[in-house]
């Protein structure tokens, strides 16, 4: 792969693990580098400009990693703000785009506020609120808020959980800490082997059986957003795994002020953390906060990578004459 994908890739990936998205950062190399040997992501090459407005872009990804589209496409939108206030680019043709939250401080720590929401028109693994039958990913919508200290980090599935992590759990033998899934006659399991085993069942949207209109409304949102301004989605030939990306990017100083958004951001976040705790000895906290601890932590002691990681990865060190990571412990 060209040189600078690849350290963008291995960047976003890293980042992914060091947030804790254990399901979404480094656990995915194992599958990209299979992606690369059967010629299904694009080693090298640009994103095609298929329209473009002073604040809005769509790009052809040309099935490039998605990590590397979707830092051009933050970066651009950025830029775009600067200048508009606002910036939206579109990638259709993208591959797999990793951990949302890997790529919100990039925005934040500039003082702009960032919104990335993704689908894959080919895969289909939630169903709609009151059906049996899959019809959508779980298009995930993440957005990096600045305050005066650590940036709120949103990212989450509009389905009650991710592919990723149910299938981490069936491989460790573990059951969801709840019934997220309905089997194939429609009863709710925690059994995460039901969405992978003949016969499939499927993901609950956000919300689960009794409010899971609420995330069937917001995925219907992500798919407008990306697949309905980008052109091509499910109405089309499916293209392999992949990614439909929405990334905008605002300025808050094209509007109130930067100050004045943090000085909000900051009342709210201080009346969520001074709530009364439902639990005894617990604290309320703030999306993202969390994972910003985590990637202190790991930066100062050490990641410890997820057990699975490097026996998936030793085939591909094997075949490309790559020393594994030793454990420094």
């Amino acid at each position: 792969m060209r040189v600078d994908i690849a350290r963008d890739v291995a960047d976003v990936l890293l980042d992914g693990d060091l947030l804790g998205h254990t399901t979404h950062g480094l656990a995915l190399l194992a599958p990209y580098l299979d992606e690369l040997a059967h010629e299904r992501m694009a080693r090298r090459g640009e994103p095609d400009i298929v329209s473009s407005r002073q604040a809005a872009q769509l790009w052809d990804g040309q099935r490039l990693p998605g990590p590397w589209l979707t830092l051009r496409a933050l970066e651009a939108a950025m830029t775009m703000a600067r200048e508009c206030g606002t910036g939206t680019i579109v990638v259709r043709h993208s591959h797999h785009i990793a951990c949302l939250a890997a790529y919100l401080r990039r925005a934040t720590d500039k003082g702009l506020m960032a919104i990335i929401e993704s689908s894959d028109p080919t895969v289909a693994a939630v169903v709609p609120h009151g059906g049996l039958t899959p019809f959508i990913t779980p298009n995930p919508i993440a957005a990096g808020l600045p305050t005066s200290g650590d940036p709120i980090l949103v990212d989450v599935s509009t389905s009650i959980t991710s592919m990723g992590f149910a299938r981490q759990q069936m491989r460790a033998g573990k059951q969801l800490p709840g019934p997220w899934l309905i089997d194939a006659r429609g009863q709710p399991t925690a059994d995460p082997g039901a969405l992978f085993n003949e016969p499939k069942g499927a993901l609950l949207p956000l919300g689960g059986l009794d409010s899971g209109y609420k995330g069937f409304a917001l995925a219907l949102l992500v798919e407008a957003l990306t697949a309905g301004l980008a052109g091509h989605g499910r109405a089309d030939p499916p293209a392999g795994w992949g990614g439909t990306v929405w990334v905008q990017v605002i300025d808050p100083q094209a509007f109130g002020g930067l100050a004045a958004f943090v000085r909000q951001l900051d009342a709210v976040a201080a009346a969520a953390r001074g709530a009364k705790p439902r639990r005894e000895g617990e604290s309320v906290r703030l999306p993202g906060e969390r994972a910003l601890q985590h990637y202190r932590e790991a930066l100062a002691r050490g990641l410890a990578l997820y057990p699975t990681i490097l026996p998936a990865l030793a085939p591909w060190a094997q075949k490309y004459g790559v020393p594994l990571p030793q454990s420094t412990s």
